[in-house]
C-alpha cells in the first residue's frame, strides 16, 4: 500500500470532522479521494478504532459519542 494512500485510509477513519461555518459537519476530502475498495478500509479501521476506545473508557463511550453528547449537552 502506498503512504498516500494509507494517509488517507487513516485520515478518512478518523474520528474528526471539521465543520462549516454554521456548525455542520463536513464529510472528509480523503473519503472523496479513497476508491471504494479504500473507503471500505477506512469504514473497516473505523469501527475497529471506535470499538477500542469504548473497551478503554469507563463509561463504553467511543471519542465519536463523547462528541455528539457533548454537542448535545452544550444545545
Amino acid at each position: 500500500m502506498s503512504d498516500e494512500r494509507e494517509r488517507l485510509i487513516e485520515l478518512a477513519a478518523s474520528a474528526y470532522r471539521e465543520r462549516d461555518a454554521d456548525g455542520r459537519v463536513v464529510d472528509a476530502p480523503a473519503w472523496h479521494d479513497l476508491d471504494a475498495e479504500g473507503r471500505a478500509e477506512a469504514h473497516r479501521r473505523a469501527r475497529v478504532t471506535r470499538r477500542l476506545e469504548a473497551a478503554l473508557d469507563p463509561e463504553g463511550l467511543s471519542s465519536t459519542a463523547r462528541a455528539v453528547l457533548g454537542r448535545i449537552r452544550r444545545a
